[in-house]
């Protein structure tokens, strides 16, 4: 099951999970996803299923309980839409009904992708690349609620025995990537109609971009692996936004 299955990185990973003859069950509100990302997905009849609701209901619970899939994909959590303060309670409230639902179904495994700028905060360029459990002091609301959401899967891995792997996401870009959802996209989209990219502050300041594909590896390679763990996914080199 793949919450938040109708956006971008989700959308991604269900074709790659469909390509390998995985029945799929896709969960999304469509707050910021879009059912035309799932265009070939629809097409797997019999191997793909689409839920119309959002992960804090009452209805996702009982289609858990219901489908019962092996493991359930969070993508849903934290999403660029998201990284404002009601965002981020709105994505604590999802991550503890995704969790909660899986326990109660005895779900395998829950994977979760959580953006890396908020679980490590601001970086010092000396501890660049950043490892996995390198935590700065929390600067903003959002960051602390998105560690809180990284705690709780350890809370039910050790309570529940819901085991787990939070991914720690670098900048995704790639193929159905809204304009308003990353620097890469914003610059492609103004491009294409002929505008100047739009540069804040002096440009200097770097990112970490990983394309789809390989994040869609890692999501895949986490199903069954770093059980218990934060893992990043990201290419190690940054990249600042003159240079992009």
């Amino acid at each position: 099951m793949v919450v938040g299955g109708a956006g971008f990185v989700g959308s991604h990973l269900v074709d790659r999970l469909l390509a390998e003859d995985h029945e799929v069950d896709v969960v999304d509100d469509l707050s910021t996803g879009s059912i035309t990302n799932l265009a070939d997905a629809r097409a797997a009849t019999g191997r793909f299923k689409f839920q119309n609701i959002a992960a804090e209901s009452a209805e996702f619970a009982e289609l858990v309980s219901l489908r019962r899939p092996e493991m359930i994909v969070n993508l849903a959590a934290f999403h660029p839409a998201a990284c404002h303060l009601n965002g981020a309670r709105a994505s604590v409230r999802g991550t503890v009904a995704v969790l909660e639902a899986a326990r109660l179904a005895s779900v395998q495994k829950v994977v979760t992708g959580l953006p890396a700028g908020l679980l490590y905060g601001e970086v010092a360029a000396r501890d660049l690349p950043i490892k996995e459990g390198h935590l700065s002091d929390p600067r903003t609301s959002e960051e602390v609620l998105a560690r809180a959401a990284a705690d709780l899967h350890t809370v039910y891995r050790d309570r529940h025995g819901v085991e787990f792997t939070v991914l720690a996401m670098a900048n995704v870009y790639g193929p159905r990537q809204r304009a308003d959802d990353g620097v890469v996209a914003a610059f492609a989209d103004a491009l294409a109609a002929g505008r100047a990219p739009i540069v804040h502050g002096t440009g200097r300041q770097t990112r970490d971009f990983i394309h789809v594909d390989d994040t869609v590896d890692a999501l895949v390679r986490s199903l069954e692996r770093g059980g218990g763990l934060i893992v990043n996914v990201g290419t190690g080199t940054a990249v600042s936004i003159a240079e992009l």
